[in-house]
């Protein structure tokens, strides 16, 4: 399982930390708690992501997803 901060999660999405930790209070994402620091489930946060369009573009344009053109997928399955 794949877990990130919540630093990292906003950096990831495109998104403000305070974004990321209302998303928590409110129960929309899963987590848990290592050395008093949220660990967040990526497929939660993806989950997340996909069911809000402001974020889902966000993470379009300023998140991992401006960077996917510059990929070099060879394999069409992938791509």
């Amino acid at each position: 399982m794949i877990r990130l901060s919540v630093s990292e999660a906003a950096k990831f999405f495109g998104v403000e930390q305070k974004t990321i930790r209302r998303a928590i209070k409110a129960g929309e994402l899963r987590y848990v708690v290592v050395r008093g620091r949220y660990k967040l489930a990526f497929e939660s946060l993806l989950a997340w992501s996909q069911r809000r369009p402001k974020i889902k573009n966000k993470l379009a344009r300023q998140g991992i997803g401006q960077y996917v053109g510059q990929w070099k997928i060879k394999n069409r399955l992938y791509s």
